[in-house]
């Protein structure tokens, strides 16, 4: 069963210039994981330090690899230094 997850970003008031740049430099290495379906990110209209990037993967599974895959040191992104808070969220697609 594919799974979607959501990953709330708030952006650090001195790194929104930079935000947009390293969010889709990420992205990219996420779209080619495998087991990605593809990204969408999404900008708060009022409140332009907050993403939402929705995550589509194949399974679990592969979810789960991935987040491996980021938490070491050839996986981590630019992420965290632009970043005040992150929270990830998964769904199970029906």
């Amino acid at each position: 069963m594919t799974v979607t997850s959501v990953l709330e970003l708030t952006i650090r008031p001195e790194a929104l210039g930079d935000a947009e740049r390293i969010i889709d430099e990420t992205l990219a290495a996420t779209r080619a994981f495998a087991g990605n379906l593809g990204c969408d990110v999404a900008v708060d209209i009022e409140n332009p330090a907050h993403y939402a990037v929705f995550e589509h993967w194949e399974s679990i599974e592969a979810d789960d690899a991935y987040r491996a895959f980021r938490a070491t040191p050839e996986g981590a992104s630019a992420l965290g230094g632009i970043t005040a808070a992150r929270v990830l969220t998964r769904y199970q697609d029906r």
